[in-house]
């Protein structure tokens, strides 16, 4: 048990049967009664984002969880197979259980996957990957306006703004967090 003044962000906890990773806590006291602590957690299991008030003598239990890095190999119907580097083990995720990173997925690609136990939970992205952009428009004389973009569409599939001086077949970097261009890689 963990008492939620010593709560820290990227902790995992278990409440209400549920388990949350911590993404943002702040303690509150009160000029008047009793001091708080407000936390936004990360529900592991449905990747929904909750805010939660605490009474700061609340103990939660700390939940330990396993993340163990695997590499995507293919995608079979709804069915993504990812194999551990080490062992040759291989597990298949579903749709539902990725969610919205399934977007940024491409082959070859090594991610964390979350066990509680022995309970498989998702999955944890890079912050960045590496994509080839595969088609671009050519950018256009004289349309040089400070921060002008383009569409260009990566060899996933994903379609996302980039300067006008990147052109195809180059390699950048793209941020999981908001699925913006970072950087030529």
């Amino acid at each position: 048990m963990v008492n939620v003044n010593d709560i820290k962000n990227g902790m995992t906890v278990e409440d209400e049967g549920n388990i949350f990773q911590v993404l943002d806590f702040q303690h509150v006291k009160p000029g008047k009664g009793a001091a708080f602590v407000k936390m936004k957690l990360k529900n592991l299991r449905t990747g929904s984002i909750v805010e939660k008030t605490y009474n700061s003598s609340v103990k939660l239990a700390k939940a330990h969880v396993q993340r163990k890095p695997m590499q995507f190999l293919y995608q079979a119907g709804d069915a993504y197979s990812f194999m551990d580097m080490n062992t040759y083990e291989q597990v298949e995720l579903s749709s539902s259980q990725i969610g919205d990173d399934l977007k940024y997925l491409k082959e070859n690609l090594t991610v964390d996957l979350i066990y509680y136990g022995e309970e498989l939970i998702g999955l944890n992205l890079p912050e960045k990957i590496d994509y080839v952009i595969t088609a671009t428009e050519q950018a256009v004389k004289g349309n040089t306006s400070q921060g002008a973009q383009k569409d260009a569409t990566l060899e996933n599939g994903m379609t996302i703004k980039v300067p006008l001086f990147i052109n195809e077949g180059e390699s950048v970097l793209v941020s999981t967090k908001d699925g913006k261009y970072v950087s030529r890689a």
